[in-house]
């Protein structure tokens, strides 16, 4: 098959080169939209990832030129209209499952390093500074991490949580009855939220859960609680997180995603100013760690995300079920 391969990064080329072995595939660096989908003339797929943007008019494109699978390398698929798709008669398939590890161990990164101040601490030596003042953290021995989404990715965090001996709580739709026996507990949403010390997202981006830390949810919380985010970032209300951050309710935030990163992230703008004043705000506080939704990049995540979605382009090509099928 020709696959129109989009927001191309250096290390999906590599991969991808690794081991396709069947297909044609046209990388481009642009993100799939509507002022970029005549890009795909003479495709069969397309090959997106997360800040692609195919709602009904760029489907509806892709019908007209002959595309008959989209191929997701993420997991999550909000920012595809799966009703336009199916009226379209276009096959969506994306990668469940890549590395459930290399999320849930990001989350611990950025639990870690705000907790202990460790990227303060190395800017600090390398600049000859030995001080420790304002460096103090806490133990996450013994404290409450409410995790909320314990699909394939949450069960990883909450079981690396419970090897450093924190008590963890959950809220899913459908409790694990493997985290039950391991100790995990399942609350309501509003207990979580009042009881944990730690609040780590999960959970996909659906219309229910946009915004399902708000000012409200923000409220129920404890004060100084951390809140982590590397799940999808229109999980968070962003505007009212800064007021939560200004008023001291959030002590810490970790995010690997943010509800504007099609914008900003995979790009470098170094040598730029940045106009959204959202982030920029965001990133004055001194509490506040981001990073660029790296949460999936290591090699074995890397490895399954290409194997995955040439597997998905292979089973459609012949014919076969698509067992990733959306």
């Amino acid at each position: 098959m020709k696959i129109a391969f989009f927001s191309t990064q250096p290390y999906d080329k590599e991969y991808f080169e690794r081991y396709n072995k069947h297909h044609v595939i046209t990388f481009f660096d642009a993100q799939l939209n509507e002022q970029t989908v005549n890009l795909i003339q003479g495709c069969d797929a397309v090959c997106c990832f997360v800040n692609d943007r195919l709602h009904a008019g760029v489907v509806n494109s892709l019908a007209e030129m002959g595309v008959k699978i989209i191929a997701l390398r993420c997991a999550g698929f909000n920012n595809v209209d799966l009703v336009a798709a199916k009226e379209n008669q276009i096959a969506v398939v994306r990668v469940p499952a890549y590395s459930p590890h290399a999320v849930a161990e990001h989350a611990l990164a950025l639990i870690m390093a705000l907790n202990r101040k460790t990227h303060k601490a190395y800017n600090r030596v390398r600049e000859g500074n030995f001080s420790l003042n304002r460096l103090t953290g806490f133990d996450l021995y013994g404290k409450s991490v409410g995790v909320i989404g314990t699909g394939k990715i949450g069960q990883c965090f909450a079981r690396i949580m419970q090897g450093l001996g924190c008590k963890v709580l959950a809220f899913d739709l459908i409790a694990n009855s493997d985290l039950e026996k391991k100790g995990v507990k399942y609350l309501a949403l509003t207990d979580l939220l009042e009881q944990s010390d730690i609040i780590s997202l999960h959970c996909p981006l659906t219309e229910p859960t946009k915004h399902l830390i708000n000012k409200t949810s923000l409220d129920i919380m404890k004060d100084g609680v951390m809140l982590i985010n590397t799940s999808r970032g229109g999980l968070i209300d962003t505007k009212a997180t800064i007021n939560a951050l200004k008023r001291g309710k959030l002590g810490y935030l970790g995010i690997d995603v943010y509800e504007q990163e099609e914008k900003l992230f995979f790009h470098d703008f170094s040598e730029n100013i940045i106009e959204d004043e959202v982030i920029m705000r965001l990133m004055s506080f001194p509490n506040v760690l981001v990073t660029a939704h790296q949460g999936f990049l290591t090699n074995e995540a890397l490895t399954q995300i290409a194997l995955v979605t040439l597997q998905n382009l292979d089973d459609f090509q012949k014919g076969k079920i698509l067992e990733n099928a959306v």
